[in-house]
């Protein structure tokens, strides 16, 4: 089964563009609906950031740490790096005697318009602090120190990744096909569209004991503080804020997103072929309205999907379109 088409972009009356890609929608017993093929293996990339923050929560490293909503949000966050995430990560290494040094993620200059202003004004380099996944890191930080591990803690044998690693599988239901680095230097660990759709679903389905209780704490904080999990602007935080926090929802490079929907008992996966972001964006969307979870009025509907295109005049351009069939 191939990829299947999912978003188009018209220019006048022709197709210019087209998205392909795969999606899965899966429940407690399996996958519900899907398009394309849902036994590709890909990269989750950081779409699975809260499946990679389970271990912090379920060890009993969270609690140990005093972690809040707040924290649990970064750890699932690819976030802008605006000062209401750079605040709260500087806070929380400084609340466990460690620094911007301990992190092994690397600094790239922030997302935030005010903050990627600020320093190119003040002449200033970004730290790691501003990275956005420093949540994450600051999350591998407070594991490691429970499980006394040494201070690189993204070495594929490292206690707190071979921890990472015994979740994915278990969540995706799958011995992962392979290991890549992701951007911030952390191992990232293959599986399918439908094995990722699944661990969605076992988050929208949380059972008893730890896991359960990890998996309800992680959406809960994904969903009370969704400027948190990415920014201003941003299509996760804008679609969580349009869904009246019933639904988390993660985006990963290369054109990943998830999704997870505890009330209708459902979890989904997608991915964009071409790695793109507006293909991504539009993709999720079209699925979220597909499955009834976010109004066709909402605002955020018209600027990453139903809108016109327009050019630097305000001039219309084409549009975007959901292809014949995704969904049905």
């Amino acid at each position: 089964m191939t990829a299947a088409r999912l978003i188009e972009l018209w220019r006048g009356d022709l197709l210019e563009s087209e998205h392909l890609g795969h999606a899965v929608v899966a429940d407690a017993n399996g996958i519900v609906e899907a398009w394309g093929n849902p036994g590709v293996v890909i990269f989750p990339r950081s779409s699975c950031k809260m499946v990679q923050a389970l271990p912090l929560v379920e060890s009993g490293a969270a609690d140990a740490a005093g972690l809040g909503t707040e924290q649990l949000a970064l750890a699932c966050a690819s976030h802008s790096g605006a000062q209401i995430h750079t605040s709260r990560v500087g806070a929380w290494l400084s609340d466990m005697g460690m620094s911007e040094s301990d992190l092994r993620c690397g600094s790239h200059m922030p997302r935030d318009h005010d903050a990627k202003k600020h320093l190119c004004c003040s002449d200033t380099a970004p730290c790691q602090i501003h990275n956005n996944c420093s949540g994450k890191h600051a999350g591998f930080l407070t594991l490691n120190r429970h499980l006394r591990g040494g201070p690189e803690y993204v070495e594929i044998d490292h206690p707190v990744q071979r921890a990472v690693r015994d979740a994915f599988e278990e969540v995706t239901d799958e011995v992962s096909a392979g290991w890549g680095v992701d951007g911030c230097s952390a191992p990232n660990f293959a599986c399918s569209v439908a094995g990722l759709a699944r661990a969605m679903a076992g988050f929208a389905n949380p059972g008893a004991g730890a896991r359960g209780d990890a998996q309800r704490r992680l959406v809960g904080a994904m969903t009370a503080h969704p400027e948190l999990v990415a920014g201003e602007g941003r299509a996760c935080t804008g679609l969580m804020r349009a869904m009246g926090g019933k639904v988390a929802v993660k985006t990963g490079a290369e054109a990943v997103f998830v999704g997870i929907a505890p009330e209708q008992g459902l979890g989904f996966a997608l991915k964009i072929v071409d790695g793109g972001t507006r293909g991504s964006e539009a993709a999720v969307t079209a699925l979220l309205l597909h499955l009834g979870l976010l109004s066709p009025d909402a605002p955020i509907v018209r600027r990453l999907l139903t809108g016109q295109q327009t050019n630097w005049r305000g001039r219309v351009t084409g549009e975007l379109r959901r292809a014949p069939g995704f969904p049905t």
